[in-house]
Order: structure tokens, then C-alpha cells, then sequence
């Protein structure tokens, strides 16, 4: 099988598969390509309203092929950033569900979503420091944000991996589950985020990482919207909401 990125859309949810099993999953210079213009298509798409992220078989992703690396280090890691910053700006609920190794850039794929849950057995790594490289500043940051500047050292200085336990004491996982119920955890939590109000997700995904200059936006979209009146009235009338707000809307505006 060649080396991709597979995608489908089922129940407004967008899942992509990393797909490389001969190398564990590892993301070629054409993969790290492949997924900025991916995650545009899904963003600007009204029928997705959250995104899955996730590898073939029983791999998450073992990090960089590591041709690319011999071949140019500074454009691999230019394209992985690329990546992994399309990845965490992409404006609708993310979630990575990890099983195996997710190491190295795997680890900032991972850590680029907004949750992550895992499966027992999974392992995690941050390992630039077995290379020799220096880490971005960018993923750096965010990993330390994520789990800490002391666990987020400890991952980047001894390159040792760590199990799905200890990533949840740390906070790198929101979730481990047994063996063999990873898929109907992921189902269950995406059909919680498709049927919550967009507009909510979009504006504190913004304010939760950090973004400060469309707080004057969000506040105007926060009045007399369409999903504040549609929630409240399905709270009195004692039924489900239809939220329509959409990320589509010009301007970012659905009311």
C-alpha cells in the first residue's frame, strides 16, 4: 500500500487515517503535504462539524519517515509544522484516537488536536532529542502548554517513552480505554460535538488557545444568535436542540 492520507465523512464527522504500514505509520514529505489542503477542504465544508484523526491497524504514527529526514532535516521539519500548525488552527472540534506508538511527529499530531484519547497498550514519545534535532518552538510550546513545562522537559530531554497512563496523569490524553473499545468511545464522544453548538466550540477553541484579537467577533456573534434562541427554547419545550450556526457563514457568522 502506498504511503497516504484516507479520508471519509460519515455523520458529519471527518476521519482521516494515516496509512503506511510498512513503516509503522510514518509521514512522508508528501503525507505532511497532503494535510493542510485536507483539513481547508473539511473546514469550509458545512456537513463536517468535527474532525477524527487516527492510524491504520494498530499504529497511530511512529513520527517521520526517516528518508526525509536524511534527505533534507530543515524542510521535513518545516512541512511537519506546516502540518501540525493547519492541524490545531482548523477551526472545528479535533479529537486524535491513538493506539500503539504515536511518537515523535505522530506526538505533534497528536498534541495539535484539541483531545485525545487512546488506548491501553499506547505509548508516546517525544524523541527529537535521539536525533539530534532541535524540536520547533512552536511545537515545544504547545506541548508544554498541554502537559506542563516539567513533563513536557522530561519528554524532550530523555526521548523515553512513556504509556498511556502516565500521557493521562500528565494531561497528554483525556481518555484510555480498554482494549477493543477505543472506536465506540470516539463514535459516542463525535456524536456528543456534532450535536452541540458550533458556535460555542468555535469561540472557546479561539479563547482557549490564547488567540486575543476577535474577542470583539465572538461577542458580537454571542448576541441575539440563532443557536442561543434555539437552545433555550429547546431547554423550556424540554426536547433536543437543532443548532444551525455554521463556520461557513461569511465572516464566520451564522445568525
Amino acid at each position: 500500500m502506498e504511503p497516504q492520507l484516507s479520508h471519509r465523512i460519515t455523520d458529519s464527522v471527518a476521519t482521516v487515517v494515516i496509512r503506511h504500514p510498512a513503516k509503522r505509520n510514518a509521514m512522508t514529505a508528501a503525507m505532511w503535504r497532503a494535510l493542510p489542503p485536507l483539513l481547508e477542504r473539511f473546514a469550509s465544508d458545512p456537513g463536517v462539524r468535527a474532525l477524527v484523526l487516527t492510524g491504520e491497524g494498530g499504529t497511530f504514527c511512529a513520527g517521520a519517515d526517516i528518508t526525509t529526514l536524511r534527505e533534507s532535516p530543515q524542510q521535513a521539519q518545516q512541512l511537519s509544522v506546516a502540518a501540525e500548525e493547519a492541524l490545531a488552527a482548523f477551526p472545528k472540534p479535533s479529537l486524535a484516537a491513538v493506539r500503539g506508538h504515536c511518537v515523535g511527529g505522530g506526538a505533534q499530531l497528536a498534541a495539535a488536536c484539541d483531545l485525545r484519547l487512546a488506548e491501553e497498550g499506547a505509548q508516546f514519545g517525544v524523541t527529537p532529542a535521539r536525533l539530534g534535532l532541535v524540536y520547533p518552538a512552536s511545537s515545544t510550546r504547545r506541548l508544554a502548554s498541554l502537559v506542563g513545562p516539567s513533563a513536557a522537559k522530561y519528554l524532550l530531554f530523555s526521548a523515553e517513552l512513556i504509556d498511556a497512563g502516565r500521557a493521562l496523569r500528565t494531561g497528554l490524553v483525556d481518555e484510555v480505554l480498554p482494549e477493543g473499545e477505543l472506536d465506540k468511545r470516539v463514535g459516542d464522544l463525535t456524536r456528543i460535538l456534532t450535536a452541540r453548538s458550533q458556535l460555542t466550540q468555535a469561540a472557546a477553541k479561539e479563547f482557549a488557545n490564547g488567540r486575543t484579537d476577535r474577542d470583539a467577533h465572538w461577542a458580537e456573534q454571542g448576541r441575539d444568535n440563532c443557536d442561543t434562541m434555539e437552545g433555550v427554547a429547546a431547554f423550556l419545550e424540554r426536547r433536543q436542540p437543532h443548532f444551525t450556526w455554521s463556520m461557513t457563514y461569511p465572516e464566520g457568522a451564522g445568525a
